[in-house]
């Protein structure tokens, strides 16, 4: 039996919002997407936001190096008029703002772009999330984010990326 095939929208819908951020996701919802996938990081104070890149130097008005600053730091930039005007003053999201706004049954894929440091947080916001945990897809392409995660909680769905 074969699978439906899902759109999941990279980055959200990135190519008409600035990537990463709440309008990008609500937008992909808005054009019929199945699912998102975000990016995370960890901050200097260990909150998990949604950011590609190791610094904001490509999406922000500012270059902040993401692991290097807190939150409350990295709030402040304005990631989204680079995209457009009328996306001023969008400001980067912690991944707890992504699922509390994730539509039911909608997926989320969540990829991991550091290393096995960021897991404790991560389960935590996955922890306290108020969604169900089966629309949840951890990706990441360092396969002891992967394995760690899954001796962790192994009932949460991960796979390793690779690149060929």
């Amino acid at each position: 039996m074969s699978m439906p095939s899902k759109v999941i929208a990279h980055r959200g819908a990135s190519a008409d919002a600035p990537e990463n951020t709440l309008p990008a996701f609500k937008l992909a919802w808005q054009q019929g997407a199945d699912g998102v996938e975000c990016d995370v990081r960890l901050t200097g104070d260990c909150q998990v936001v949604c950011m590609h890149d190791a610094d904001t130097a490509r999406v922000a008005d500012r270059s902040l190096t993401v692991e290097k600053h807190s939150y409350t730091e990295l709030r402040e930039l304005d990631v989204g008029t680079w995209k457009g005007p009328e996306y001023a003053d969008t400001r980067i999201p912690l991944l707890s703002d992504l699922l509390a706004a994730s539509p039911f049954g909608k997926q989320v894929l969540v990829e991991v772009k550091t290393t096995v440091e960021i897991l404790p947080a991560l389960l935590q916001v996955l922890d306290e999330a108020q969604v169900d945990l089966r629309v949840v897809t951890v990706i990441a392409f360092d396969v002891e984010v992967v394995r760690s995660l899954k001796q962790q909680r192994p009932e949460l769905h991960a796979y390793w990326l690779i690149d060929v």
